[in-house]
């Protein structure tokens, strides 16, 4: 059973006004539980505001999303939103902005305070939270606010991971990070997602990102789902995806070049990884030939 589904959803800002706009319309998809899936799409083309339907902060207006086969806006199930948000996490782009507390263990310590755990059963969450985002023990009692960006963002990280929620969205979690923070941000989500099977969803402009992490992409363009596939079959719609203003990553331009130039290259590359393989295996080819 999809962990998240949703039938025909559809979402109209402004509704019955002049400014009526359809920020998502008429999507259906299913998310099986403990994938990893990109989320991209240009600017305005919806997937933000599809992933805060996700966990019910928005309201559809028109459609239905099923959470772990609930109907979560079904009459006697609405009742409960805030029990959608505790077993989706949302976290937004730019999340530092929201932490409050005055160190970061009260910080990290709010979600599952709000969802009525004892202290001991916080303590643990927020211990382990903090060690699935890199967080040593000597910064629980710190100001959030004398963090680097990168240690507040991973503080902000770990207070939806104390939450334990089946499913994990992150949007845009390494935007105004420099290289080597959003390595070690992306690198933890994954391991994150490794030791808990929990489903994640990763919102991102970064292409490279997507085919390094994701499973599976889902494609928004103009309100509508594109596409919703594996990596490879979504990238390999190259000239469809640069004329909605995306592309494929850097890597796979380069090879597709070479293949143009008659070299003898894999075609599903999208990955540095993936690249140094092929090229490792048509040199060590040659290699086999030359002595033949």
């Amino acid at each position: 059973m999809a962990i998240i589904k949703t039938e025909h959803l559809s979402h109209l800002y402004s509704a019955g006004t002049p400014f009526e706009k359809a920020a998502i319309e008429d999507v259906s998809v299913e998310i099986e539980p403990g994938e990893f899936i990109g989320v991209i799409g240009h600017t305005g083309s919806g997937k933000s505001t599809l992933i805060q339907h996700f966990n019910g902060l928005l309201q559809p207006t028109s459609g239905k999303i099923y959470v772990d086969g609930k109907d979560i806006w079904d009459e006697k199930n609405k009742k409960n939103i805030r029990d959608v948000r505790f077993q989706v996490g949302l976290v937004f782009q730019y999340p530092e902005y929201q932490l409050f507390e005055e160190t970061v263990y009260k910080d990290i310590a709010f979600g599952p305070g709000n969802m009525g755990l004892s202290k001991e059963e916080i303590h643990t969450r927020v211990m382990e939270a903090m060690d699935f985002v890199g967080l040593k023990g000597k910064y629980a009692e710190k100001s959030p606010f004398d963090l680097s960006g990168g240690q507040k963002r991973r503080v902000a990280i770990a207070g939806v991971i104390a939450m334990r929620p089946k499913v994990l969205i992150l949007d845009e979690p390494t935007a105004g990070l420099d290289p080597k923070g959003r390595d070690k941000i992306l690198g933890q989500i994954r391991e994150y997602h490794q030791q808990t099977g929990s489903t994640v969803l990763l919102v991102s402009h970064s292409m490279e990102d997507i085919a390094k992490y994701a499973e599976k992409v889902l494609v928004m363009n103009h309100a509508k789902v594109f596409d919703y596939d594996t990596v490879e079959r979504v990238f390999s719609k190259n000239e469809e995806l640069t004329r909605m203003g995306l592309s494929v990553p850097q890597v796979s331009k380069v090879f597709h070049q070479l293949r143009a130039a008659g070299y003898p290259v894999s075609e599903n590359v999208y990955t540095v990884d993936q690249a140094e393989a092929d090229i490792l295996r048509l040199l060590k080819a040659k290699g086999g030939a030359g002595r033949a």
